[in-house]
């Protein structure tokens, strides 16, 4: 048994939580980007990313407890960052300089509630980790003080 498997758990979904924010940011930041990738000469608009996150598997958690797999092997690791396949928005603009004929411009299909829900979940997951985090550092000095 590896007596930091606790902090390897909290450390990797702090990373994992740390990484959703910055996507979310940036999806943020880029909510009104109309010219982001070229693709076929013409000009893209910004497409959200979701952070997908996946779980080490029962069966790697169990060779790591027998001393058969890697001992890091404990807690959550980014599995992805996708591009959201909805679709953009047409928005009425004649005046904006990527209008199409009709006066429409196609905008990002970045959902501010959404963002700010997952920036939310990200921010929660974040605090409940650095509690986790700090209760086992504090089971392990207690444990520290028994020795005394």
């Amino acid at each position: 048994m590896n007596l930091f498997n606790g902090f390897n758990t909290s450390a990797s979904a702090l990373t994992a939580n740390r990484l959703r924010m910055d996507v979310v940011s940036s999806n943020i930041a880029n909510a009104e980007t109309t010219r982001s990738e070229l693709v076929d000469g013409e000009w893209q608009p910004y497409k959200r990313k979701v952070v997908e996150l996946q779980k080490h598997s029962f069966e790697s958690q169990l060779q790591s407890a027998m001393g058969k797999g890697n001992a890091a092997s404990s807690g959550v690791k980014v599995a992805t960052i996708k591009e959201d396949q909805a679709p953009t928005k047409l928005v009425y603009n004649p005046t904006h300089p990527d209008a199409n004929e009709d006066g429409y411009v196609e905008m990002p299909n970045v959902d501010m509630v959404k963002e700010m829900v997952d920036m939310m979940s990200a921010s929660r997951s974040y605090e409940a980790n650095v509690t986790a985090l700090n209760a086992t550092k504090s089971m392990y000095m207690k444990a520290l003080e028994l020795g005394k």
